[in-house]
């Protein structure tokens, strides 16, 4: 027997679908040899068989037959043939179909095989004439679902009447009047359509996102604030309790003082009655003998011998009157609720304004507004009269008339608090203004006029509105708090010193930047020349 040509190139035996050693090789009728398990493989997914290398089609699945001559080669010789080395895939990128084990990046793939390859398993596309006759494309993942199911051909076309994709039998047939574009010029319209949606849904994003934290910023605000509220309500009602737990010990005081006395009264004259009762049996058991004497001369002259009887009291108008609580606990009754409302007045007070000094901020005095006669410090925080008008700028805003000076900021919503030291002044005054107000000549400092303040001098403490309303003053006013709820129409006054609500100004109507402003008053021969301090807040006040 001739011995086999050991000069044969190594793909003669090597499987075209695997690119390696055959393995069981089989001969297919049209004579070409793959390994079973790689043709066996490949029509499992196909509904007609044809061969993979020269395209022959099968009515019939045929029935392989091992090639012993060429099994018996490889195993005689064991040549296999080399995978060049090639990237194996990365997440996102294409697989080889044919790669078993670690699979390669596919490079091509195939519109008739319905396959894609890798650079090794690419190559019997490259080497036969029938196999370079298929159609490749760049690698693309589930090419089954981008061939059109009815004409086996690939889904390269857009219909726009009925928006889905088509290959170039349904454009001819069953979309044959409706309008057909490439799917590269529908992807840029429909992309142009998502990027323009993506622009649109992103701030919307944002603006759900703020108001989720606007939300839960709400309720931690709400819990901050449910917190204080049950804090102040529990020191206020402790404090309660001991002004109630205070008055039942008093009530309880007098109504025992009373007892005691009416208690003491009688003992006093039972002690009284007593004694006399006493005195009057020794005498009643001096005189018994006597009465019983028929002797008229005894009788006489002892009789001359008895002592006078004791002095006694005339008990007929005496009494002891049960000590009368009409009108106690009705007294006490009284006195305990103008103590409570005392104390509960200062406790809400101080709750109320521990409140209001969370929304503290920080303001500084503007120097174009003040009025001529003010002089402001370098930390634009202090302000008194100088008593000399000084030349400025006619700057616009600038008050001419009344002595006073606003603060850079402004405040267009919500909520805001300050605190200005007024101590050793004998008149001032202390506010917010809106913005358009007349700062030119004679002033009416009215909220009719955009004015809301308190103002204080020989005459007392009075909120400047048409009429004035006075306001009681206890002691010597040393600080003012200034607090603005702008969106409930609300500018209230406190005295931080003494943490006590001076006055509210309510329905206040805003509808343009408030400005808080400081007034100084007239020098008052230096009586007055102390200044007025924008003051940090001190919650332990």
């Amino acid at each position: 027997m001739a011995s086999a040509n050991t000069s044969w190139p190594e793909e003669n035996f090597s499987c075209s679908i695997c690119l390696d050693v055959f393995n069981s090789p089989v001969t297919t009728p049209c004579g070409h040899n793959f390994c079973r398990t790689c043709i066996t493989k490949f029509w499992d997914g196909e509904v007609q068989y044809k061969c993979p290398v020269c395209n022959m089609r099968f009515y019939t699945r045929p029935d392989l037959r091992v090639n012993i001559l060429l099994s018996e080669m490889v195993d005689r010789f064991g040549t296999s043939v080399l995978v060049k080395e090639q990237p194996h895939v990365e997440p996102g990128e294409v697989p080889c179909d044919v790669c078993t084990g670690t699979q390669l990046k596919a490079v091509k793939s195939c519109l008739v095989c319905f396959m894609s390859f890798c650079q090794t398993h690419l190559e019997p596309h490259q080497r036969f004439a029938v196999l370079k006759k298929h159609r490749l494309v760049e690698p693309m993942d589930r090419l089954e679902d981008r061939m059109c199911k009815e004409h086996d051909r690939l889904l390269e076309l857009f219909c726009k009447t009925e928006q889905v994709c088509v290959c170039q039998f349904c454009r001819e047939t069953d979309h044959k009047s409706h309008p057909v574009v490439p799917l590269k010029g529908e992807y840029e319209v429909k992309m142009a359509q998502l990027r323009k949606i993506e622009a649109e849904v992103l701030p919307m994003i944002q603006e759900r996102k703020r108001k989720i934290k606007e939300i839960k910023d709400t309720v931690k605000r709400s819990k901050a604030a449910a917190d204080r509220e049950i804090a102040d309500g529990v020191q206020i009602l402790t404090a309660l309790k001991r002004c109630i737990e205070k008055h039942r010990y008093d009530l309880n005081k007098t109504v025992e003082e009373k007892l005691k006395s009416t208690q003491k009264q009688a003992e006093d004259l039972i002690k009284e009655l007593e004694q006399e009762i006493e005195d009057l049996t020794i005498r009643s058991i001096e005189m018994k003998p006597l009465s019983h004497t028929k002797d008229h001369l005894h009788f006489l002259q002892t009789f001359r011998s008895l002592k006078d009887p004791p002095p006694t009291r005339d008990w007929t108008t005496v009494e002891v009157r049960p000590p009368s609580y009409v009108g106690t606990l009705r007294r006490s009754l009284d006195q305990l609720e103008e103590t409570l409302n005392m104390e509960m007045k200062k406790l809400c007070d101080d709750a109320v304004l521990k409140r209001v000094q969370q929304y503290e901020v920080d303001v500084t005095l503007d120097p174009d507004t003040a009025n001529p006669l003010l002089i402001l410090t370098e930390d634009w925080k202090q302000v008194y009269n100088g008593n000399v008008v000084r030349k400025l700028p006619d700057h616009p805003e600038r008050f001419t008339n009344l002595t006073c000076v606003l603060t850079r900021q402004s405040f267009f919503s919500g909520r805001f608090y300050f605190e200005v030291q007024v101590k050793d002044k004998t008149s001032w005054r202390l506010g917010v203004a809106r913005e358009s107000i007349n700062r030119k000549g004679a002033i009416m400092v009215t909220p009719e006029k955009g004015y809301w303040n308190i103002n204080f001098n020989k005459d007392g403490l009075v909120f400047n509105d048409d009429p004035d309303v006075r306001l009681p003053l206890r002691a010597e006013l040393q600080k003012v708090g200034v607090f603005v709820d702008y969106d409930e129409g609300v500018v209230s006054f406190y005295d931080v010193e003494a943490r006590v609500h001076l006055y509210s100004a309510t329905g206040c109507t805003f509808r343009e930047p408030l400005y808080p402003f400081l007034g100084p008053g007239l020098r008052n021969r230096g009586k007055n020349s102390a200044p007025l301090i924008i003051s940090p807040v001190n919650q332990t006040d």
